[in-house]
């Protein structure tokens, strides 16, 4: 509106943009909207614009990031404290939930800054010791990305329960981030019975696959796993990897037998003489968008033992 125009010096029609991309919806005309926090976080991107340090359009980019992620944040904190209230009779009282609210809130607040903070030293460190093609800008890498699928979710997503459904889904991505993460990989996300994680380490990737394959294949909640894997240049950009490697690791793993790792040429061809790991040759094979390629099957040595 003028009147946000007015008190944050930023034109209408860039707030209008900015609101959008936080995922908020238009306010008509003539309804009062916006509140003095609103005007704030407007007055704090003027500031950001000004340093010269981005543009417009990276703004709002890096707006639509933020604001698809901390919608996933409200939604999965609203959950989870519903879930408690529904299930404790002594939490449903308006006052006590009030209290809760207020002290959710305060909390999460925190650990969201926490966090944040966390993960950009962490990426800092990362791009510094990484290896950031020379003279690419446009966020070229070379990683190793990995798709992970759980065989057969579709047959038990019809005959579960909800509650049962729940907690395989639950389960399924408890076992894949505290695998990816101790070992030092990264789960880049969840799309909903497969996860992708990336790791500039390919010795580190095969580890995480093989664990995570022997994880899921000694839970009894679960099914078996099967992995696709590939290595070379990607494209980084907000958080997520981009290209012909990305595609080749998505399309592999359409390929995998329950509880088998398959990966391409170029990371055997990495990996091959790593006397941990053990490949076998597999026929080769047409991917739909790719055409034929090399896959090998990957599994460690004391498996073979």
């Amino acid at each position: 509106s003028a009147q946000v125009e007015e008190l944050t010096g930023m034109p209408s029609e860039v707030n209008k943009l900015l609101w959008r991309t936080m995922g908020f919806p238009d306010i008509p005309e003539g309804e009062r909207g916006f509140s003095d926090m609103d005007v704030e976080a407007l007055r704090v991107v003027r500031s950001i614009l000004q340093t010269g340090i981005t543009g417009v359009d990276s703004a709002l980019q890096l707006g639509r990031v933020i604001g698809s992620s901390m919608q996933r944040i409200a939604e999965a904190e609203v959950g989870v404290v519903r879930a408690s209230e529904l299930a404790n009779p002594d939490l449903q009282d308006p006052v006590v939930m009030l209290d809760n609210a207020r002290r959710v809130i305060d909390g999460i607040s925190y650990l969201l800054d926490y966090a944040w903070r966390r993960h950009m030293l962490a990426v800092v460190r990362r791009n510094t010791a990484s290896k950031v093609l020379e003279g690419d800008r446009n966020g070229g890498v070379e990683l190793c990305v990995a798709f992970a699928d759980m065989v057969g979710y579709t047959l038990l997503s019809q005959e579960l329960s909800e509650e049962g459904l729940d907690q395989v889904v639950a389960r399924f991505e408890a076992i894949a981030y505290d695998t990816v993460s101790a070992l030092g990989g990264r789960v880049v996300k969840m799309i909903g019975d497969e996860v992708m994680f990336v790791s500039e380490d390919p010795v580190t990737a095969a580890r995480i696959a093989i664990q995570l394959s022997e994880a899921y294949s000694k839970d009894s909640l679960l099914s078996d796993l099967r992995v696709g894997m590939s290595y070379g240049r990607v494209l980084a950009r907000d958080g997520d990897y981009f290209g012909p490697v990305v595609n080749l690791a998505s399309r592999i793993v359409n390929i995998a037998r329950p509880g088998t790792i398959l990966v391409s040429d170029e990371l055997h061809e990495v990996l091959d003489g790593v006397e941990e790991f053990a490949f076998k040759p597999i026929r080769l094979r047409y991917l739909k968008g790719i055409g034929r390629v090399g896959v090998w099957s990957l599994r460690g040595q004391q498996e073979n033992q």
